[in-house]
């Protein structure tokens, strides 16, 4: 694997209501992803999700958390029957998670499908928003791609990758940590305010740095990790893992969003073929995320382990000169346009960051809204505990072209944009091809009044006539392609058709 692997990204969207602090947060959430099923022909008995194959308290290191010793919010494989759950026809999942909107994208295979699928999940939580607003009786209900309120609560925008078993998962660890404490340089969303709470003045790179406490653990809401130990592989387990990363920032500009996924997918491809040698082993390393996070300049120098002082570019650097060598080594990349395309931004950002960190507004979230800030700061006299630039940060991050500050930006051809307005809207309606995700979606959208319940590795159907449930695993996230499966679902009229198809020898 290269940058090609098995990927996806999940958003939770921050959920206000102008004017009433106390609107109830999970009433709200669930009214913008039922509308949103409403208005598309979803059918409620779609909002089942198949937990079936789920562990979220199964840890990587090898043992089982036991559900005694769980913070509710871990149990994240049972449902509460009040809150919206859907499967929707581009393979996506749609849903509310800890009081909040989220959309976790359809498996894709390179990071470019990555920001295409994710930028279909922001027009679909924009779309939500306005069905809410039409609606006689509504509520004006805003959301803001962001990971923290401003007041001490921080919400995910987890990463996916899909490794295999055999990579012991020390080195995992021992690789990572380093890397992830240093690559929101390149796709951190900014963020005014130090501290957990933002009380403390200030602007940082990372929305997220400030609410890490630990390097390794199982959980994602509290104590919170650099590297998440989540061994729920949404696959065969024996031979598959899902590296489960919460570090992440919510990303809005295209090269910010392909970077942080095709940087890591090949830094964990070193990791599997056993590439890289002595881990850049930083010291303290939770106090050196946050230390590189509140550091703009890029100026701080990190203390390794082995004595070595470093800047966040400089190991950054190591990791793309490491990724460069093992790349000209291979020479069996599956895609290497891809490839080519994620390793020459890389080095183009981090050069261009080196020599003038605004040069990069085009291209990187906190350096933009950097830029967008020290302007208003010279403009109007402005401090960085000011009250006006805390409400700039927030109206950053709005679903709403006419609202949110980053659409403003890309309307004014001030972005470098990667995808294109016309494949964002066919991914708000299509799946993916050249993953399981195709045969998913494709089966919400032919078969809906067919449909019990679906997840990422299975869809179950009610058949008329059949007194039990049918379940399709679909364990192989490569396999249900429209290569493979295509034809036979555009030759079955029916779903007793589709299902006869599926057993019938090959």
């Amino acid at each position: 694997m290269t940058v090609r692997r098995i990927m996806g990204i999940e958003t939770e969207y921050g959920i206000s209501v102008p004017g009433d602090p106390l609107a109830n947060p999970m009433f709200l959430s669930g009214q913008v992803v039922s509308v949103y099923a409403a208005a598309h022909g979803i059918r409620s008995n779609q909002s089942s999700w198949d937990y079936a194959f789920e562990d979220p308290l199964r840890d990587a290191r090898g043992w089982q958390m036991s559900r005694a010793d769980a913070d509710e919010s871990q149990l994240t494989d049972s449902e509460d029957p009040s809150l919206a759950n859907v499967v929707l026809p581009n393979g996506a999942r749609y849903y509310v998670d800890h009081a909040h909107p989220e959309y976790s994208s359809p498996e894709v295979t390179t990071p470019r499908a990555v920001v295409v699928w994710d930028r279909a999940g922001d027009a679909i939580a924009l779309e939500s928003v306005r069905l809410l607003a039409d609606r006689p009786d509504h509520q004006l209900v805003n959301l803001y791609k962001n990971n923290t309120d401003g007041k001490g609560q921080s919400y995910g925008a987890h990463e996916n990758y899909l490794m295999p078993r055999r990579t012991p998962f020390p080195d995992i660890v021992r690789y990572l940590i380093p890397f992830f404490v240093t690559r929101q340089v390149i796709c951190g969303a900014g963020r005014v305010g130090i501290g957990v709470d933002s009380k403390a003045p200030g602007f940082q790179i990372s929305q997220r740095a400030d609410f890490f406490e630990t390097e390794v653990g199982l959980e994602t809401t509290l104590k919170r990790p650099i590297v998440n130990t989540r061994d729920e592989p949404h696959a065969v387990a024996d031979r598959f893992r899902r590296l489960h990363v919460i570090i992440g920032d919510a990303n809005q500009l295209d090269v910010a969003g392909l970077l942080k996924m095709g940087t890591t997918s090949l830094v964990l491809g070193m990791i599997e073929t056993g590439h890289l040698a002595e881990p850049l082993s930083v010291r303290r390393p939770v106090a050196a995320l946050q230390a590189v996070s509140h550091d703009p300049s890029l100026t701080l120098r990190l203390e390794l382990l082995d004595g070595r002082v470093m800047t966040a570019l400089d190991i950054q650097w190591s990791y793309l000169e490491a990724a460069r060598a093992w790349l000209e080594a291979r020479r069996d990349d599956p895609v290497p346009e891809a490839t080519e395309q994620v390793m020459t931004l890389w080095e183009d950002v981090l050069t261009r960051l080196g020599r003038d960190v605004m040069s990069c507004a085009p291209d990187i979230d906190w350096v933009a809204k950097l830029q967008l800030l020290q302007g208003y700061r010279t403009r109007d006299g402005l401090h960085w505990d000011d009250h006006r630039l805390a409400a700039i940060d927030i109206q950053w991050a709005d679903v709403r072209p006419e609202k949110g500050l980053v659409h403003r930006l890309r309307d004014r051809g001030r972005t470098r944009e990667l995808v294109s307005s016309e494949e964002v809207k066919a991914a708000q309606v299509d799946p993916p091809e050249d993953t399981r995700a195709w045969f998913r979606g494709t089966c919400v959208r032919r078969f809906a009044p067919n449909i019990f319940s679906a997840s990422w590795d299975s869809v179950v159907f009610d058949v008329p006539g059949h007194t039990s449930l049918q379940r399709v695993p679909i364990l192989e996230p490569e396999r249900g392609t429209r290569e493979q499966v295509g034809e036979l679902l555009d030759q079955s009229p029916d779903v007793h058709s589709l299902l006869a198809g599926l057993a019938a020898p090959e």
